[in-house]
């Protein structure tokens, strides 16, 4: 495993390495969560205007991604982080975390919304030592057993990524 850093830009999600990406985060969540508790944007939606996507790249290989969709009320939902496992353990996905967090600072989104699943324990664990703290359900999320709802105040300064 190379230890070259990751190059992190915005993409569009519909190349075949990055479905690629997006299908290993669906087979990740479906192994844990029935599929009425899988809440991944698709590849469409993905591609809408109101969303930014990035990519996370290493030697040219996608392993790794996440989105933010940008909502008219100023806030702003992060979607899709997803960190393939040969990438695990690197820290790449606080990477990713931090560049969603400039492009809402840089927008003046005050509040990032997420849902992730509880039983995503990694990733929980890492957003909550990023700031997120649990909320309940927004914008169109149904409350249910499958669903951690989270949230964080922007500052107007990245989070720390350590």
């Amino acid at each position: 495993m190379s230890d070259a850093p990751h190059a992190i830009a915005q993409e569009q999600p519909d190349r075949p390495d990055i479905v690629a990406l997006i299908e290993a985060s669906d087979a990740y969540s479906l192994e844990r969560y029935p599929p009425e508790g899988h809440f991944g944007t698709d590849i469409a939606g993905l591609t809408s205007p109101d969303i930014t996507f990035l990519v996370a790249r290493r030697g040219g290989v996608a392993e790794g991604c996440g989105a933010v969709k940008w909502f008219a009320d100023g806030t702003a939902e992060l979607k899709r982080i997803f960190v393939a496992e040969t990438a695990r353990g690197l820290g790449l996905g606080r990477h990713i975390m931090a560049r969603l967090e400039a492009l809402a600072t840089a927008r003046r989104v005050e509040t990032l919304y997420l849902e992730t699943g509880p039983l995503n324990i990694e990733a929980v664990a890492m957003y909550r030592r990023l700031g997120y703290v649990e909320c309940g359900p927004f914008a169109d999320y149904p409350a249910n057993p499958y669903s951690l709802f989270m949230t964080r105040k922007l500052t107007g300064e990245p989070s720390n990524e350590g």
